[in-house]
């Protein structure tokens, strides 16, 4: 299962156990009895200074880190939302073109049809030559007007299907790069679980952690 990105917390690093006296047990003077033995406590190994430094590094990278793919995730976000509407915009153009196919071929149709009756209207009612010339320049201008709209249609469809090809192409980049997101997501908590088995929880002696405070305050000047 996929782990969510989660917002890096400052990890925490306990201050060094306080090394305790191990006397031995004592007898009261007052009544000569036995108290309670201490039992000695084995020492906590603390860590070095250099360890310390390189935790403190490792925890700023990941810091770093979070941020960067905080950025990341929303320009994804982003792009995503445009993706979609561009998608929205392309229904809507093909819709579009389709509707207008559909109305040029049932005109097309329409000015064949009228085509086929002055012929016949030719023939059946002996039209004279004026009545004939009027429904045959009648049934031309249509035909001509079909070409300046098929030509429309033509070139829309051609911007049409490029945009469609690009639109596929983005498509295709921003899957892409979601993919890779989600990795390093993923590699930043494997960082983070890292850091918490070497680093966390693990006791060192104050002095470094003052000495170094020290020394990246001077180094950030």
């Amino acid at each position: 299962m996929k782990r969510l990105l989660i917002t890096l917390l400052a990890a925490a690093i306990l201050p060094a156990f306080a090394q305790s006296a191990n006397p031995a047990a004592k007898v009261d003077p007052k009544n000569n009895k036995v108290s309670r033995p201490v039992v000695d406590k084995p020492k906590v190994p603390l860590m070095t200074r250099d360890e310390l430094r390189a935790c403190f590094l490792r925890q700023d990278g990941d810091r770093v880190e979070a941020e960067a793919i905080k950025l990341a995730q929303a320009a994804q976000a982003e792009d995503r939302k445009d993706l979609l509407n561009l998608k929205n915009a392309l229904g809507s153009r093909g819709e579009e073109l389709a509707a207008n196919l559909v109305k040029m071929k049932q005109d097309r149709e329409d000015i064949i049809k009228f085509g086929e009756e002055v012929k016949a209207r030719v023939v059946k009612e002996k039209l004279d030559k004026d009545e004939v010339k009027k429904l045959q320049d009648e049934y031309q201008a249509r035909a001509v007007a079909m070409d300046p709209r098929i030509d429309e249609h033509n070139k829309k469809k051609d911007v049409y299907l490029a945009d469609s090809k690009a639109f596929d192409i983005r498509v295709e980049a921003h899957n892409l790069k979601g993919k890779s997101l989600d990795a390093r997501a993923e590699s930043y908590l494997d960082s983070l679980d890292a850091w918490k088995a070497d680093c966390g929880n693990k006791a060192y002696d104050e002095a470094d952690e003052i000495a170094l405070k020290k020394e990246r305050a001077a180094a950030a000047k």
